[in-house]
């Protein structure tokens, strides 16, 4: 399956060691045949082989030089819309940042770009699902490329998978949970007597946190994963703009440490509900009793409930993803296209 892949950052480079490096701890990944014709970056720049970019000399040039330098006989300048519209791929990995203020692009229009041409698309981008999914969901039947995006909201827990495969029968009523780890690990920190700008500092060293958490902290991610899960679980029609949203920056730590004293933890809170014919969505921090399941839920946990009119409340829980499980949703989506 030729593979053309935007954004090589994180996730980007640990599905290239999951397939090559370390292939050997991951056996059952060797039923994917996955070739890279083109590995683009905003501005590390870009690789492009017809007969297949080498995943492993592209990690090397990263960790040597930064970047890919001009002097490779592959590298190019080409951007993603240019790459997406041109080049000869089977499927188009969407790897690059969520944009909020721009409403999910570039990442949308590499997306649109691909799915108008019958080709398949994979995301671990959120926004084109939270802001345009009903457009994406027409040009994938119209033109018949597959759209999937299983890590988008819990990294490589079986969220939306689980409701297409297991759940056809029943109508999703609403889902609620915690889908931000960087804010839960925050609010931990905080019961523990650290100041919110302590644990994001403390959170940002160890990699829990983006050097820029804005979009954890001020809601906008967990907005963005709830619109996602209201417009493909429940054929909602919102965006993360939506969403009425607060962060946890005007919560203290003395609010956190008391909250714990009269038997309560502070979770932000992501909701989607039916509401007069409507889909409705929220992003709260709201006090849940400490014999609630999600006040279990520590550290960059996630836990997602869906209730529906035939079964639930089911529930899914994460305990501290890493990246492997952001770069397995994207590879089970890659080998559902390819086993299809």
């Amino acid at each position: 399956m030729r593979a053309l892949m935007i954004g090589f950052g994180n996730v980007g480079r640990t599905i290239a060691r999951m397939l090559t490096t370390e292939i050997s701890s991951f056996p059952a990944l060797r039923r994917l045949d996955l070739k890279p014709v083109g590995i683009i970056t905003r501005s590390r720049g870009s690789l492009i082989d017809d007969q297949g970019v080498d995943f492993e000399k592209a990690l090397t040039c990263i960790e040597d030089h930064g970047g890919f330098p001009d002097s490779n006989a592959s590298f190019s300048t080409m951007t993603g819309e240019e790459a997406a519209r041109t080049l000869d791929y089977d499927v188009l990995v969407e790897l690059s940042t969520l944009n909020i203020s721009r409403r999910g692009e570039p990442a949308a229009s590499h997306i649109r770009t691909a799915l108008a041409r019958g080709k398949h698309a994979v995301s671990a981008n959120k926004g084109p699902v939270a802001f345009c999914y009903g457009e994406m969901k027409d040009l994938s039947k119209k033109h018949g490329g597959k759209f999937l995006f299983e890590t988008t909201v819990m990294d490589g827990a079986p969220v939306f998978n689980l409701v297409r495969e297991t759940m056809k029968g029943c109508v999703v009523q609403s889902v609620d949970g915690i889908f931000n780890s960087t804010t839960n690990y925050i609010l931990d920190r905080m019961e523990q007597g650290i100041s919110l700008e302590e644990a994001v500092r403390e959170a940002q060293k160890i990699g829990v946190a983006e050097a820029d958490p804005s979009h954890d902290l001020e809601g906008w991610d967990p907005a963005a994963k709830t619109a996602a899960l209201a417009n493909v679980l429940m054929e909602g029609s919102i965006t993360p703009l939506d969403v009425d949203r607060t962060g946890i920056t005007g919560l203290t730590m003395e609010q956190v440490r008391q909250a714990v004293e009269d038997k309560e933890k502070y979770k932000l809170i992501c909701r989607a509900w039916r509401e007069n014919g409507t889909v409705r969505a929220s992003v709260k921090p709201e006090k849940v009793p400490l014999s609630h399941h999600y006040a279990t839920v520590s550290g960059g946990g996630a836990v997602l409930r869906i209730c529906t009119d035939v079964m639930g409340p089911v529930l899914v829980t994460q305990e501290d993803p890493s990246l492997y499980d952001t770069a397995y949703g994207v590879l089970d989506d890659l080998l559902t296209l390819q086993l299809q």
